[in-house]
């Protein structure tokens, strides 16, 4: 589980910060990763519309970046669904 984490956290960073702040995403960057490294696990990764209100339901202040804590809401979502823990 460490190793995961860590490559979690290394890809978070890895996307962050090339339009601004290198501890948010901003939609183009979470497009971006979402489309690379998740295009199985997030239907129609490659929607930008979709993308769009993915990004907004798990942008809790609405400032149109996700922190990492934010995004990490995907993560558990997504980890839910693959485990059947989803009701």
């Amino acid at each position: 589980m460490e190793s995961a984490i860590c490559t979690l956290v290394t890809q978070f960073k890895a996307y962050a910060g090339k339009d601004g702040s290198a501890s948010t995403l901003s939609k183009d960057e979470f497009h971006n990763l979402v489309k690379a490294q998740l295009p199985n696990y997030v239907k129609n990764s490659s929607d930008a519309e979709v993308i769009d209100q993915l990004m907004g339901s798990l942008d809790e202040d609405n400032d149109g970046e996700l922190t990492f804590s934010e995004f990490w809401q995907l993560i558990g979502k997504l980890a839910s669904k693959q485990g059947g823990f989803n009701q």
